[in-house]
C-alpha cells in the first residue's frame, strides 16, 4: 500500500468538528506544513488534544488565532497569550489535564485500557466531576482515556513504509499519539528508503502510520 499523499490530501481528511491529535512539545515535533494549510480553509469547530498551544504564530497557536479550535485538552498554555484571552473570554473551552497524565490518558486509549489511577489532582480542581478510587485505603483519581479522530505526526525522518524516526524533544507526545486515533497522518521532514532507519531507532512502526506527507 503506498501511503504517500499530498498535504492537501491530508488536510482533506480533517472535517470541522473532529477530535485531532497533535503531537510535539512547544511546535518542535509538530507537522508544521499540514497546520499551515490547514489554517487556509474554512474547517473549525476542532477539539485539539496536545501537550500546548505553541506561541501566537507557531504551531499549534495559528488555529487558535484563527479561532478554528472550540476545546483544547492540554498540559500548559501558558507559553500563548492568546489561548489564555480567549479561555478567559469563553471563546475557548480548556481542559487541563497535567503532563504526565495526559500522556498516560492518550496512552491507555492506545492501549485498549479503561484510564489510569493517578494522585495527581487530587483535591484541586483537575478532580472536579472525576470518580476517586480507594485501592489498598489510598485514594486514586481515575483518568479515563483519550482518542482522536486524527492524529497529525511530526516526525524526523520517516521511511516510504511509514516506520518513524523522531529526534529531541519532537519525540514528545507523537509516538503515543500515534497509536490513539482512527487515522493517523505523520508530516516527515527526511523522507529514506525502507531500511535506512535501524530498527531499534524505529519510534513508531509503519504499522500504526495511515499516510505520510512529505515535509
Amino acid at each position: 500500500m503506498n501511503k504517500h499523499i499530498s498535504i492537501q490530501e491530508a488536510v482533506n481528511h480533517i472535517k470541522s468538528g473532529m477530535s485531532v491529535m497533535i503531537g510535539g512539545f512547544l511546535g518542535n515535533g509538530n507537522p508544521h506544513k499540514i497546520i499551515d494549510l490547514l489554517v487556509q480553509t474554512p474547517i473549525n469547530n476542532l477539539t485539539i488534544i496536545a501537550n500546548d498551544t505553541a506561541m501566537p504564530d507557531y504551531g499549534i497557536g495559528k488555529l487558535v488565532v484563527n479561532k478554528q479550535v472550540k476545546k483544547i485538552i492540554t498540559s500548559h498554555i501558558g507559553t500563548n497569550p492568546i489561548t489564555g484571552e480567549m479561555m478567559n473570554s469563553g471563546e475557548l473551552e480548556i481542559e487541563f489535564s497535567p503532563q504526565g497524565t495526559l500522556a498516560e490518558r492518550i496512552r491507555c486509549g492506545g492501549a485498549g485500557l479503561g484510564g489510569v489511577l493517578t494522585k495527581t489532582g487530587l483535591g484541586t480542581v483537575v478532580a472536579d466531576g472525576k470518580q476517586i478510587i480507594s485501592i489498598d485505603g489510598v485514594d486514586y483519581l481515575l483518568e479515563k482515556p483519550l482518542r482522536a479522530d486524527i492524529s497529525l505526526i511530526g516526525a524526523t525522518k520517516g521511511d516510504k513504509a511509514g516506520n518513524l524516526q523522531y529526534f529531541g524533544t519532537s519525540q514528545n507526545f507523537n509516538p503515543i499519539m500515534a497509536t490513539a486515533a482512527d487515522i493517523v497522518i505523520a508530516e516527515i521532514n527526511e523522507l529514506v528508503e525502507v531500511g535506512t532507519i535501524e530498527p531499534e531507532f524505529v519510534h513508531t512502526p509503519a504499522i500504526f502510520v495511515d499516510y505520510y506527507v512529505n515535509g
